[in-house]
């Protein structure tokens, strides 16, 4: 039986001042669908491969309302809402286990709820594959084709090619510097990491008993009390006393075989307003915004009016390039396309002045 997790935490700093704490990069319209939130887009792919039931939200306990308000057609009870922040090894684990106790025969596939796709058909396709591969007991991740030398990826070196479609993985490779990226995109057999993990649930929750027994152990007390009055105990004990780790550090680098899906579908993890750059409709020059803003000798510029009124202020840019405005009801941001990642740093001082209203 097929389940899907996927993953809906995150501290909506990375598309600030539209994401906040309460409203992550997820529950946006970023890029093409300006209509459709991201997790409501994941949702909306996967559906076909295993229903509206068998998938399971995995989020913040402080966002469990906003994340079931963005999801209705969802059963109440497929919403997980963490109590602590804690990577996503602990996550995957309690959901994992929690599933298999009522499903232990489950297939799991683990996605990420704010990636953009271009081609559903192929994503499912390979999803497809990578279930046929966890099927047999192994642990399959998908590997996307890079198209760039990327710097803000991590990356998966392919091993030995096990048929047209399934290689090994031969390791894990930290984000490179921009020399290294060029040279794996030069020579090949290195796809970027997704955070797309397949596997049967009792193969992961014998993975995280080998390779993480301080997470497994409070695990099974919790499964064991599950619909007690003790449930909600165990899961805050279990939070609090599990490692902050990822879980391709904490299991998957680990295994002794990890197979590996190498794919193209149009990917984008989306990690800030230099993505959202780069999936928007592009004007003559290279400018992205709405149908009124106004931009004279200006190139390579976006611009997002996001605020809720209805008569919209024009903006109008002159004479500059590679520029990011962002407006909303309370915040304007201004910045150079090539700082987006720094857009963090406005977070934390805001949070220096005590600007909660903001966050």
């Amino acid at each position: 039986m097929l389940h899907a997790i996927v993953l809906a935490g995150g501290s909506g700093t990375r598309f600030w001042p539209a994401s906040r704490r309460l409203q992550p990069k997820q529950l946006l319209a970023i890029g093409p669908l300006a209509n459709e939130s991201l997790i409501a887009a994941t949702v909306r792919r996967i559906e076909p491969l295993c229903g509206l039931e068998r998938i399971h939200i995995a989020t913040g306990e402080h966002l469990l309302g906003a994340t079931r308000q963005a999801l209705p057609s969802l059963p109440s009870a497929n919403f997980y809402g963490e109590p602590l922040a804690r990577n996503t090894a602990p996550c995957i684990a309690w959901v994992t286990a929690l599933i298999a106790h009522r499903d232990p025969d489950a297939l799991v596939m683990v996605l990420p709820s704010d990636q953009h796709v271009t081609d559903e058909d192929a994503y499912r396709r390979a999803l497809e594959t990578a279930l046929r591969a966890a099927q047999s007991g192994e642990v399959a991740t998908i590997g996307v084709t890079p198209t760039r030398p990327e710097t803000g990826y991590g990356y998966i070196e392919l091993g030995e090619q096990l048929d047209e479609e399934v290689y090994v993985a031969r390791r894990f490779v930290e984000k490179p510097h921009r020399q290294l990226a060029e040279q794996y995109l030069r020579q090949g057999g290195f796809v970027w990491n997704a955070g797309m993990f397949f596997f049967r649930a009792t193969v992961m929750l014998q993975a995280l008993e080998r390779h993480l027994p301080e997470l497994s152990r409070p695990l099974e007390r919790l499964v064991a009390a599950v619909g007690s009055e003790l449930e909600p105990e165990l899961t805050q004990q279990l939070f609090a006393g599990a490692p902050s780790v990822s879980i391709d550090y904490g299991v998957l680098e680990k295994l002794e075989t990890l197979r590996v899906v190498p794919a193209s579908f149009g990917w984008s993890d989306l990690g800030s307003w230099e993505s959202a750059w780069q999936l928007s409709e592009l004007d003559v020059d290279g400018n992205a915004g709405p149908a009124g803003a106004v931009f004279v000798d200006a190139r390579r510029n976006l611009v997002q009016d996001l605020r809720a009124a209805p008569d919209r202020r024009v903006i109008a840019l002159v004479g500059v390039d590679d520029l990011v405005v962002v407006e909303t009801e309370d915040a304007l941001l201004v910045m150079p396309r090539d700082r987006a990642q720094d857009v963090r740093a406005v977070v934390e001082e805001l949070k220096a002045r005590r600007r909660d209203e903001l966050l």
